[in-house]
């Protein structure tokens, strides 16, 4: 099977479960944003080190495919035929929150905003919460004009949390301080 279709040569796309619309559509938008930020993702777990925190990134990253397959998908009964595994919901909100106060717990308390930047691994981890703010955006855009589950709102809003906990991780692991804004 080849990689292209040609099918998306005049500007319009497949959606999951049947379907095609222009490819700057605000659904396109918001799974190709997803879609992104799980790429950043995949950068900062290039980073050394490898091993931190990568068994919780990678659930994410796979969470962040299961949202873009949501997202994608203008009609739930379809996809919860093709989806692996179950939709996301509040089990998964909750738990990152948990994550983040496991993370936060390890870290001294912030008195003021600080700079994004560090280690390489705390760096990948900034830019990858600006991504996810972005996404958030985009997701938020949808649901005024399409059914988007209330999880997926609260997902994306916690992993910008997360992210920027786990970069501030990264740093002090790395021995590196906040440096304030």
């Amino acid at each position: 099977m080849r990689i292209y279709t040609k099918t998306g040569d005049q500007g319009e796309t497949g959606l999951f479960g049947g379907g095609r619309v222009p490819k700057d559509h605000l659904r396109v938008a918001a799974y190709g944003e997803v879609d992104e930020l799980n790429a950043a993702l995949g950068l900062a777990l290039a980073l050394e080190p490898q091993a931190f925190a990568r068994d919780l990134l990678e659930t994410v990253q796979r969470d962040l495919f299961t949202i873009g397959a949501e997202l994608a998908a203008p009609d739930p009964a379809k996809l919860t035929k093709a989806l692996p595994g179950p939709r996301l919901g509040d089990a998964r909100v909750a738990a990152l929150e948990d994550a983040i106060d496991r993370a936060q717990a390890t870290l001294a308390p912030l008195q003021q905003f600080i700079l994004p930047g560090g280690s390489p691994k705390a760096a990948a981890l900034q830019l990858a919460r600006a991504v996810c703010r972005r996404a958030e955006r985009a997701v938020v855009t949808l649901s005024r004009d399409a059914g988007v589950s209330p999880a997926i709102l609260k997902y994306v809003n916690r992993l910008s949390d997360l992210l920027f906990v786990l970069a501030r991780a990264a740093n002090a692991a790395a021995g590196l301080s906040d440096v304030p804004w």
